[in-house]
């Protein structure tokens, strides 16, 4: 889990407060979002053409993202009548929809295709990896630096991603995090994707990140347990020993600065006494039928976690279909999707529908199913190897929507007959961030500061009306 704060990334920190952050350490604490809650934030978080625009009580996300880019072609836009060199290897079956196709190895979600808004035209023009992934987690086009024709890593100058803003607009006080990405970071090597934090927002906004697979039998969440040594006995010893100091320290205008780090204080005790975090995670408390019939695999597991996570009141989770690039399937594009990819999709993105619906919880969840983009509408064989594949293509992809309002049951937009390019209106990754802000009960067009403390519109695209008529 990402759990340190870099204090070089908290702007406008002066000495005595890094000094009042380092005592942090009196609590036995390095939680996320305990530090940073600026009250020179607060005077321009939610300005929206007007000032004291304020965050309505939103609904969750679940955001699945196939890491990579899934082929459309090869899953919710089949082409059986294309060209040999287009149509692929896989079959088609039937969905619940009449005349609407799947591929023969998503057979679960498509029994479910009365429950899915299937929009088959999105686009935009950004075939990197990086970038692309940036726009789908963000809602934004990534910042123009350095050489256009290449990819640009995590950087404290990007967008916010959708967790990072609602915590920025409308701050948590219930000892749970806005946002968590389950189960992995998009990490290769060195090269941190970006997209994954908060960026010019700054760090004490950013999601927790896990690194530990929920299928493992002995998985668990690196630091939600206490310290060696501290146990909530001792911990509300201390509180109670902090509290006592805070007041009796004196001095109006300390009293004033060290009253919002007290707070910063309480939510990190709150959140470690309260035990709402941990049960979440407590993956193992689900049935062991409930467990199978998501599937076992880190793909199915990840979802059931991701529902115990919003029923928690998490708004906002981000469901890694893999590691970086999994879906990136240049080569062995069939063998990868049939025998590694699409099963545990398939099963865990039924069952995530069918257990929201059980729990009375769809209404309030949306849930989408996306990557960067989609793959080209030609075969390609890389030189030296064997098994053909398909390349990047963002000029036309499939996203699904669920849950959240969502009128399930159609099919949004259209491409064309190699399904290389929409036939029908785009839709693009900055209108598919418009409407996961409004689920969250934010207005996309609110200012929030630049780095440079500059206001700017948060989000440049338009809500996809036509998902709920």
């Amino acid at each position: 889990m990402t759990m340190s704060i870099r204090p070089t990334l908290l702007p406008g920190v002066n000495r005595r407060e890094l000094l009042q952050i380092g005592c942090s350490g009196i609590l036995g604490l390095t939680l996320p979002g305990v530090l940073d809650r600026r009250a020179a934030a607060k005077e321009t978080a939610g300005r929206s053409g007007s000032p004291g625009t304020s965050v309505a009580a939103g609904k969750s996300v679940i955001l699945i993202f196939q890491s990579g880019g899934g082929s459309h072609l090869d899953t919710f836009d089949p082409k059986p009548e294309a060209p040999e060199s287009t149509r692929g290897e896989f079959g088609i079956i039937d969905t619940t929809l009449p005349g609407v196709k799947f591929s023969e190895h998503v057979p679960q979600l498509a029994k479910r295709t009365d429950q899915l808004a299937i929009v088959r035209s999105m686009a935009h023009a950004d075939n990197w990896h990086l970038s692309g992934t940036h726009n789908t987690l963000t809602g934004s086009v990534q910042p123009f630096r350095g050489n256009a024709n290449e990819d640009k890593e995590l950087n404290r100058g990007d967008w916010p991603n959708y967790g990072g803003a609602l915590n920025y607009l409308a701050p948590r006080n219930n000892g749970l995090p806005s946002h968590v990405t389950v189960p992995n970071p998009l990490i290769e090597g060195s090269l941190t994707w970006p997209g994954q934090h908060a960026g010019f927002l700054q760090a004490a906004h950013d999601p927790w990140i896990l690194k530990s697979d929920p299928n493992s039998d002995n998985f668990k969440v690196d630091g939600l347990a206490f310290p060696d040594g501290l146990s909530v006995s001792r911990l509300q010893s201390r509180n109670e020993l902090l509290t006592r100091y805070n007041v009796q320290n004196g001095g109006l205008d300390r009293w004033a600065r060290q009253q919002q780090f007290t707070s910063h204080q309480e939510n990190a005790y709150t959140l470690l006494t309260s035990g709402k975090v941990a049960q979440a995670f407590d993956i193992n408390s689900e049935t062991r039928d409930m467990r199978d019939r998501y599937g076992r695999t880190k793909s199915g597991q990840t979802l059931l976690l991701a529902r115990r996570l919003v029923q928690a009141g998490v708004p906002v989770v981000q469901c890694n279909m893999g590691i970086v690039q999994s879906w990136d399937t240049h080569t062995d594009n069939w063998g990868k999707l049939k025998n590694t990819l699409l099963p545990g999709l398939d099963v865990g993105v039924a069952a995530l529908l069918d257990d929201l619906t059980e729990q009375g919880m769809i209404d309030d969840t949306l849930v989408i199913v996306v990557g960067e983009f989609g793959r080209t509408p030609r075969i390609s064989t890389l030189a030296g190897q064997s098994k053909a594949g398909r390349d990047h293509w963002a000029m036309c992809y499939t996203a699904l929507f669920a849950g959240g309002g969502v009128r399930g049951g159609q099919v949004i937009g259209a491409s064309d007959r190699i399904g290389g390019y929409p036939r029908t209106p785009p839709y693009h990754p900055n209108d598919m961030g418009a409407t996961v802000y409004h689920t969250l009960g934010i207005d996309p067009h609110t200012y929030v500061p630049d780095k440079f403390g500059r206001p700017i519109m948060l989000n440049t695209g338009k809500r996809m009306d036509v998902l709920y008529t």
